[in-house]
This record gives structure tokens, C-alpha cells and sequence, in this order.
């Protein structure tokens, strides 16, 4: 996706946007901070309206749409996404379960699938990219499903989260991840985007999270990036209480958001050595 042979795009994508407010907020501090340049909104998050008035007011931010089908509660009536007795979304291990096993209807995804999007463009947003909440879309059983929808709805990037090894290799949560994505990915048959899909040259992201480590791990990789388009994905935003009743991953997002509005990281990423995008310039 090269415009030349040497030319390197940087799209800094946030993950869970509407997700809590403390989370909306710290992504659009991020955003007016000049390092982020896009984020992935939740349709069914718990701050789902306020994410979409701050999106409609600034219209500089290129926004995605983060399928959730891990957590929460679906748009639609989906029995086999779904615990009976909650009426929430399996958890991602067990989504991943029913997936292999066949249990998963693949009318009731690719229904769920749609609702997520519409929903995105009924509020008045253009869509960007697809990805998706833990990257449950490029689990064997839902891969395809999730990509006949998006091709549908005429979305035209597609997140396919492959990390190198490499990265960080001692970090064993991250490398464990990295693994397990790895599998889930061969499992799908590499989960090879049906055309006109496509996806950004290369996937960073799991390697930087973490905490304390994270500014010089996104230093890191900015100093190493590869020619072509990137995409580097980052969880900032401020720990609240909403945002703890739903998800493990709270303090080391306030970590994120102040590296990335650090004045030392944005002199960084304005040295003019690659280009910021979002997925809405591919």
C-alpha cells in the first residue's frame, strides 16, 4: 500500500471507544494531543452516546467500528452468542469453544454483525475499518462470517492482527497472546481477506501493552517501523469505575494516554520520518 518502495504510513488506532467515559474521553484527549488518528467505536459500549456526540464533533478522527461479541449485552436476539441464564455474550474462551465445536449460528453472527455497523451509521458516522473487541473476528468459525459482512456493507479495511514474535519475545503475557492470535489466525486459513478486503501492511500493538514498559516500547517501534502502512494499536483513557466492572485492563491505559500526550512523544511523531493516516486516507 506503498505510495513508494521506502514510504512509511502510520495509522495510531484506539481500541474501545464508548467503552466507558473515561475511556471516550482519554481518546480524544489523545486525539487533540495529535498522536491518535483513529479509534474503533463500540455500538453496544456502556458510553455508546457520548462516543458518538464527541465523534460527530470532531471530525478529524477516523472511526472504525469494534465488533463486540464478548461482552455485554448483542443488539439482536443471538441464542448461540449468548449465556441463557445472563443474557450477555460468552466470554471470548467460550466463544472461541462453541466456534470449533460448530454451536455458533452463523445467521444469528453475521445478524449481530450487521446490527453492530448499522447501528455505527445510523448515528451519523462514516465507517473506516472494521476490528474487532479482543480480536474475537479472527476466531475459526466467525472469520468468515464477520468477512462476508463486512464486504457487504462496503467496508473496505479489515484489521488482521499478525505480530511479529520478535517483538518483545520475553514479554511471555504478550507473547502468549501473540501465539494464541497466531493459531486462531491459521486456523481461519490465515484469515486471507476476500477481495476487496484489505488490511494494513503491518499490525503492531500487543507487544507495546502492559504498563510501565509502554512508552519505550511505542519509541521503539516508532523508530523501527517498516515502509508501507501500519497500524498501531493503543489503548489510552482514564481509569473509572465503569470501565473496572467490565474489563481487567484499567491502569496501564492511563499509562498509555500519558506517553501519547507527552510532549517528548509528540515531538516524536512529528519528526516527519512517516506519515499519520487513518484508514479513511487507504
Amino acid at each position: 500500500m506503498a505510495d513508494t518502495p521506502d514510504a512509511r504510513r502510520l495509522i495510531i488506532n484506539a481500541d474501545d471507544f464508548g467503552f466507558s467515559e473515561g475511556v471516550t474521553r482519554g481518546i480524544m484527549e489523545a486525539h487533540a494531543a495529535g498522536s491518535v488518528t483513529s479509534t474503533s467505536i463500540m455500538a453496544n459500549g456502556g458510553d455508546w452516546q457520548n462516543a458518538v456526540a464527541r465523534a460527530r464533533a470532531v471530525r478529524t478522527i477516523g472511526v472504525g467500528v469494534h465488533l463486540n461479541l464478548v461482552q455485554g449485552r448483542p443488539l439482536m436476539r443471538v441464542p448461540s452468542l449468548t449465556d441463557a441464564r445472563t443474557g450477555e455474550f460468552y466470554g471470548l474462551g467460550a466463544l472461541a469453544r462453541r466456534a470449533l465445536l460448530g454451536r455458533v449460528d452463523s445467521g444469528e453472527l453475521e445478524a449481530e454483525s450487521r446490527a453492530q455497523i448499522e447501528r455505527v451509521r445510523a448515528a451519523g458516522i462514516a465507517v473506516t475499518h472494521l476490528d474487532s473487541h479482543r480480536h474475537a473476528h479472527v476466531l475459526p468459525g466467525i472469520f468468515k462470517s464477520v468477512a462476508r459482512v463486512a464486504v457487504e456493507a462496503g467496508i473496505r479495511v479489515v484489521r488482521i492482527p499478525r505480530e511479529p514474535l520478535r517483538l518483545n519475545v520475553f514479554d511471555v503475557a504478550a507473547t502468549d497472546r501473540k501465539l494464541v492470535i497466531g493459531l486462531a489466525l491459521l486456523a481461519s486459513r490465515g484469515a486471507t481477506l476476500p477481495a476487496p478486503l484489505v488490511s494494513a501492511d503491518h499490525f503492531r500493538g500487543i507487544s507495546l501493552q502492559g504498563g510501565k514498559h509502554f512508552e519505550a516500547r511505542l519509541r521503539r517501534t516508532l523508530d523501527t517501523l517498516e515502509p508501507g502502512v501500519t497500524e498501531l494499536m493503543v489503548h489510552p483513557g482514564h481509569d473509572d469505575e465503569a470501565l473496572a466492572a467490565q474489563d481487567s485492563y484499567t491502569w496501564p491505559r492511563a499509562i498509555e494516554l500519558a506517553a501519547l500526550t507527552s510532549d517528548e512523544m509528540r515531538t516524536r511523531i512529528g519528526g516527519g520520518d512517516f506519515t499519520l493516516i487513518n484508514f479513511g486516507d487507504l
